[in-house]
């Protein structure tokens, strides 16, 4: 290229008008010779690699060459061809000399590089340098985000998330690539910059402060197995209650049920508590816990005509009468007539309903029966007596989920009057106007 060069200079300067630019005009065409030159090569090696590289990553079994292809790390590689060109052509305008090296004066060898670095062919160089190192950061950032991809197809990956730590070692990087960089166009040597930022030290620890908060709480967050992509959190304190989707360095993003989406900074999530409903997700069942007043005036023990009428129920007609047997042997024993209505025991109309519920819901195909079962009664309050079931159901996906429970809600305010007991409700406005046309 120095010869294509001299040989411009030689041929502009057979022109009398010229001559004075002569040199300069030389530079210029000889510079976008090279550009066009390196143009067309990476335009040939990119046809021509990446055609190869593509047929041979889809003839392989594995899929880490894929996903190499699509992260466009050959891509990224395609670039080193031309800038070894442009790098390789750089010095075509240094001064030409005959003298060797070794011979020259000082005052030669600092005229020649003054000029040097303050002419065209450093200029060259520092830009090729820039370039190389973008090179190197961009095959780099390829190569990383292919690595997590790939490491993500494992599947012990679900347990423990490499993307905060993949995006610390990219940030490392992208640093001292930016430090090359300036000292490339500044001229000096890197290493000049590094001491120098020795004193900016403060400075940058407050800079990546949630950078270096983040890296410390994804390293809690995955030695402790705390969270995973997939897991159901609820954070009241961010307003985050759904699916987390994307764990960073600096954030974790959860998509709420209303499809919202929450970002909440990493280091909350080990500072601040949270919900984590995996475990439930991870037993095989979804808690149903409701309970319905009963009110209390309506509680009885069971009249004849009552215990008849419960004989005529499958779920419950065993129970009714091995209990009626078993209280009246415990009644002949002790000797308590009919009429001793206080010290005999009696079946009550509240009782046979709770058993019924329990009969209920261990037939139900979609409760446990393995897991916590239990109908009780609770604190009987101004609002009556509540009876609580706390089961859990075999679906845990949300909607049919809902829907078990609100069916097993429905049969129970269904039935309650079958077994003369009344459900407490606060009076309302038509409760009192119904109360007035009847008066």
């Amino acid at each position: 290229m120095r010869n294509f060069y001299q040989y411009l200079i030689e041929f502009l300067k057979q022109f009398e008008h010229l001559q004075s630019v002569s040199k300069y005009l030389a530079e210029g065409i000889t510079f976008i010779s090279i550009i066009i030159i390196a143009f067309i090569a990476a335009y040939i090696t990119r046809k021509i690699l990446l055609r190869l590289v593509n047929k041979i990553a889809k003839k392989t079994k594995t899929n880490w060459d894929d996903i190499l292809v699509e992260k466009k790390f050959f891509r990224a590689l395609v670039h080193i061809v031309p800038a070894m060109i442009i790098y390789h052509a750089h010095n075509f305008a240094y001064p030409p000399t005959h003298i060797p090296y070794d011979k020259l004066t000082t005052d030669q060898i600092e005229a020649f590089s003054v000029y040097y670095s303050f002419g065209l062919g450093g200029f060259i160089l520092r830009m090729t340098r820039i370039y190389f190192t973008s090179i190197i950061l961009y095959a780099f950032n390829s190569l990383v985000n292919a690595s997590v991809d790939i490491y993500n197809t494992m599947p012990y990956s679900h347990n423990r998330s490499i993307k905060g730590y993949a995006q610390l070692l990219k940030i490392f990087v992208f640093f001292l690539g930016g430090i090359v960089i300036v000292a490339a166009l500044l001229d000096r040597d890197p290493t000049w910059l590094i001491t120098g930022l020795g004193a900016m030290a403060a400075v940058l620890l407050l800079i990546f402060k949630d950078t270096i908060l983040g890296f410390v709480a994804s390293i809690q967050l995955s030695a402790n197995d705390m969270l995973k992509i997939g897991d159901w959190i609820e954070m009241p304190g961010h307003r985050a209650d759904g699916t987390v989707l994307d764990i960073t360095l600096n954030t974790v993003k959860v998509q709420n049920w209303d499809m919202t989406i929450t970002t909440i900074p990493t280091y909350a999530l080990v500072s601040e508590s949270f919900n984590n409903w995996k475990g439930m997700e991870e037993s095989g069942g979804r808690r149903i816990k409701r309970s319905i007043n009963i009110d209390m005036k309506s509680v009885k023990f069971c009249t004849p005509d009552m215990l008849d009428r419960f004989h005529k129920f499958s779920l419950i007609k065993d129970y009714v009468i091995e209990k009626e047997q078993e209280l009246e042997e415990y009644n002949r024993k002790n000797n308590y007539n009919q009429e001793d209505s206080i010290s005999r025991k009696q079946q009550t109309n509240l009782g046979i309903f709770r058993k019924y519920l329990e009969t209920y819901l261990e037939k139900h195909p979609q409760i446990h029966d393995d897991m916590t079962f239990l109908v009780r009664h609770l604190q009987p309050s101004d609002k009556g007596l509540p009876i609580e079931i706390y089961v859990f159901s075999k679906d845990q996906r949300w909607a049919n989920y809902e829907a078990i429970q609100a069916d097993i809600m429905d049969h129970i305010v269904a039935v309650i009057p079958e077994f003369e007991l009344n459900v407490f409700q606060a009076p309302s406005g038509s409760d009192f106007q119904n109360l007035l046309v009847k008066n």
